[in-house]
């Protein structure tokens, strides 16, 4: 998978390309990770990026020019890519998305700045426009590092063991079950015996039963859209009633 990222503070990224999967996943040559200063691709002696809104108004907007010209250098080398523009108006970033945008071949990562880009980059150059929640950022380099460790967890190899992706919290719909490794004993609280008894099935069982219970203690709201089995439902009614019950 390539991943362009066009960004006025190419600095961002220094750190966390460099560790973890990421940086695995790069050293593999399983993840092509380019990060672009869009100062490059100005073309005043003081590299300008931004102006001040037509029509007045507080702080300052991207200017078109720019971001025309990486876009179209980008797409010429890689016309597949699918130009993400990071903005609070975008659609919210989740584990479906994740999946959805997983199956494609490349991004182009466009951060916005300030009070946003101008219109016409988003009318004209953009495909799809993400937010990471409804909160407010400096800039789109910290959505855009989410993005890029989210979808490299989808590219086969990246991640060492694929059972710990397809094990991941939301991935299936629900939030993961709880871990525990050794001691089995950690001042006065035992690892579950289920886990230690080596009878697997019963294990899964206990992980289903358990990620469901955190799902609907933590976050019902999951449930409506998650895929549940029959077996699933009345495992569902059970731990309500024991809510309920106030066990």
């Amino acid at each position: 998978m390539r991943i362009d990222i066009v960004t006025i503070f190419p600095e961002f990224f220094a750190s966390p390309l460099e560790e973890s999967i990421v940086r695995r996943g790069r050293d593999r040559g399983l993840l092509d990770i380019r990060v672009h200063d869009l100062r490059g691709w100005t073309t005043d002696r003081h590299r300008v990026t931004d102006d001040a809104p037509y029509g007045g108004g507080a702080g300052m907007v991207m200017k078109p020019e720019p971001m025309f010209a990486a876009v179209e250098a980008l797409k010429a080398e890689h016309p597949a890519a699918t130009t993400v523009l990071l903005t609070p108006q975008g659609r919210v970033w989740n584990q479906a998305l994740v999946r959805e945008f997983g199956a494609r071949p490349g991004f182009i990562l466009l951060c916005g700045r300030y009070e946003g880009v101008d219109e016409r980059v988003r009318e004209a150059l953009v495909d799809e426009e993400i937010s990471i929640g409804d909160y407010v950022l400096t800039g789109g380099e910290t959505a855009a590092m989410v993005l890029v460790e989210t979808l490299a967890r989808q590219v086969p190899g990246v991640v060492g063991q694929a059972e710990s992706v397809a094990r991941d919290s939301f991935f299936a719909g629900l939030l993961d079950y709880p871990h525990y490794t050794r001691p089995a004993d950690f001042r006065g609280r035992a690892v579950p015996e289920v886990l230690l008894s080596g009878d697997h099935a019963l294990i899964e069982r206990w992980r289903r039963r358990e990620a469901l219970r955190q799902t609907l203690r933590k976050r019902p709201d999951l449930l409506a859209a998650a895929d549940l089995s029959p077996e699933d439902l009345r495992l569902l009614a059970e731990l309500r009633a024991a809510d309920a019950d106030g066990s």
